[in-house]
């Protein structure tokens, strides 16, 4: 963001150093800007650099982190389970049997102690969570874990993090507490290894600022003091500021919208300008001790597996990522992707997809879904790539109708890089009857982290006694001071918030400024009663450009392209580059609309127009 300007690029992902996609990327705007690469120029110029990430998110979907060990009682180990009866494979992929019970009493043995480390350590466990259930326990897990310290220095326990529940969170609710903890530890390897060399390197091309990063509570802090967990779903809630923000401009009342990346597709709502949001929020389906926005992950993207067998396709959830990527790459991917099937149909083209930056074969595609889709299941090149392409289509429309209520009076939002893909045959399949596809729908999260400020946030249970309270009052107000302090701001220059609420009750007291101010009464005898703190330090927004009153006239099509038709006949329809189309621009389908970094085909029965933001508004006719 430069003013009124939006300068934007994009690069492929580099799973094995996320840096290095993140660096690419500042270079390439760097060339935009000045007309040659000049990252360094770029980064000394930058007031703040805001960043989101999906790979939380990604993590947890794909069962990517490391092995988990747990040092528990006997009622912990039974709250855990019983939170992830629901899951699936959550609690085996993360936990398995890296389990150590201490029995009654055991706590203050420290033999039992040793013991429990060592059996969890053996099996393989890389980070170990001590979780106790029952009265202080605080003090009763720390205790714990300096027995640890004692009896297993680094040079003997070796690179094996011991953390306790509670040095996480109050929450008196035994599940939440712990999974909160044992989330936090299997994000927090990758966030801290990614983050802070992202950080270091910023650093050394003398960025003016630190890192921001962008948090699922909707505002940005430092890296560290950002908590892993909060780095969780951080992309799809960027992209539901963005939004947010794209359903006031239309002033429309409820939005559901679905981000489909490379691996997953997040869906949301916005419902009368509010994303659902809940204190205490839920990981796949387990309550943690933080407020998360409702938003479903499923593992469904661009880039997901589509295996045949049974006479069925499966598709996702794991993904094939940007590398190898899908098979017409040509980095070596023999899977067969949702992406490889849409360049065998003729909608993506490999003159112009991503830009025209890659080098794309198509028969490498082709010979995929021969070999995988339609070898297994009998079927000709073209039925095989349709059976791709509608399974997909099904599959992601099952998911979004699965999460949230949709109907013809549901405007879907669709972006991400394979979002605008296949739209109006999911809003068919879903029964939704428009669709916007914003004209920055590639990088749509990353426009939502421009509609966040400089904020930190603080809960707390609340204490019983009245003094009791103020004195946890000016304590964190105290360290929102020293935290604001670090990000160079003054709190007296902050927005000052407090809530007060009882468990996941609707009904909360809220105030705000620096000033204390006592919770009514019906708090007082709540054991329950949470305590949230909010600073804010307002930052430029984005700004999207003003819509409606467009006058319509016939959209100019480029050229015509042969694309696969749901009926197995190859057609020539029109195709528009939403570069050179003004505000106003209509048409029909069946066409392709396309422009650097995203592709969507428009079929039969559906009108478009392009707003004065850019924007694709599709209506079913």
């Amino acid at each position: 963001m430069d003013g009124g300007h939006i300068h934007r690029v994009k690069v492929l992902t580099t799973p094995y150093d996320l840096s290095e996609c993140f660096f690419a990327g500042i270079t390439k705007v760097s060339e935009q800007l000045y007309g040659q690469p000049d990252a360094a120029r770029l980064l000394r110029e930058t007031d703040y650099v805001r960043y989101s990430t999906t790979q939380g998110t990604n993590a947890i979907v794909e069962r990517r982190g490391p092995r988990l060990g747990l040092l528990t009682d006997a009622a912990g180990e039974q709250t855990v389970r019983s939170a992830a009866s629901e899951s699936g494979d959550l609690h085996d992929s993360l936990i398995g049997t890296r389990v150590a019970v201490l029995e009654a009493g055991a706590e203050d043995s420290e033999t039992a102690i040793v013991k429990a480390v060592t059996e969890i350590a053996s099996v393989g466990a890389m980070r170990i969570v001590v979780a106790l259930t029952g009265a202080n326990v605080n003090e009763r897990e720390r205790a714990v874990f300096r027995v640890i310290q004692r009896h297993f220095p680094a040079h003997l326990l070796g690179a094996v993090p011991v953390m306790t529940a509670s040095g996480l969170s109050d929450e008196p609710e035994d599940s939440i507490r712990i999974w909160t903890a044992l989330f936090n530890a299997y994000l927090h390897p990758a966030m801290e290894r990614f983050l802070y060399h992202t950080d270091h390197r910023l650093k050394a091309q003398k960025c003016s600022n630190p890192l921001l990063v962008f948090r699922n509570d909707g505002g940005t802090a430092r890296v560290a003091k950002t908590t892993a967990l909060k780095t969780y779903s951080s992309g799809p809630r960027a992209g539901m500021e963005a939004v947010r923000a794209l359903a006031r401009l239309y002033s429309l009342p409820r939005v559901v919208s679905y981000d489909v990346g490379g691996t997953t597709t997040d869906i949301g709502v916005v419902a009368e300008g509010d994303i659902a949001t809940r204190d205490r929020g839920s990981v796949e389906g387990i309550r943690v001790a933080l407020p998360l926005a409702e938003i479903a992950s499923c593992g469904i993207g661009g880039s997901s597996i589509i295996s045949a067998g049974d006479d069925a396709l499966q598709v996702g959830p794991q993904s094939v990522g940007a590398a190898p990527g899908p098979a017409c790459f040509g980095f070596g991917g023999q899977e067969v992707t949702v992406t490889d099937a849409a360049f065998a149909a003729g909608i993506l083209s490999p003159e112009t997809y991503f830009g025209g930056q890659l080098r794309i074969d198509v028969d490498k595609a082709r010979a995929a879904i021969e070999q995988r889709v339609g070898g297994v299941l009998g079927l000709d090149l073209d039925s095989a790539t349709n059976r791709v392409l509608s399974s997909w289509t099904e599959s992601l429309a099952t998911a979004i109708t699965g999460v949230v209520s949709a109907d013809s009076g549901t405007t879907f939002v669709a972006f991400g890089g394979a979002g605008a893909l296949m739209a109006t045959a999911v809003a068919e399949r879903a029964g939704v009857a428009r669709v916007i596809i914003p004209g920055m729908a590639s990088v749509f999260s990353a426009c939502g982290i421009g509609f966040s400020d400089l904020s930190h946030e603080y809960r707390q249970m609340l204490p019983v006694g009245e003094g009791d309270r103020e004195r946890l009052w000016q304590d964190m107000l105290e360290r929102a001071r020293r935290d604001m302090f670090a990000e160079g701001v003054d709190l007296e220059d902050c927005d000052i918030s407090w809530r007060v609420s009882g468990g996941d009750a609707d009904e909360a007291f809220t105030a705000s400024g620096a000033d204390y101010a006592p919770p009514p009464e019906r708090f007082a005898a709540r054991s329950d009663v949470l305590i949230q703190l909010r600073v804010v330090k307002e930052i430029e927004h984005l700004a999207f450009a003003p819509v409606g009153g467009e006058t319509r006239h016939d959209a100019e099509a480029g050229e015509q392209r042969k694309v696969l038709a749901e009926d197995g006949v190859r057609r020539a329809v029109p195709v528009y580059r939403l570069e050179t189309l003004t505000a106003g621009a209509c048409g029909t389908g069946p066409a392709i609309i396309e422009e650097a970094y995203f592709t969507g085909r428009v079929d039969a029965g559906w009108g478009f127009m392009v707003s004065a933001n850019g924007d694709v508004v599709l209506e079913k006719i």
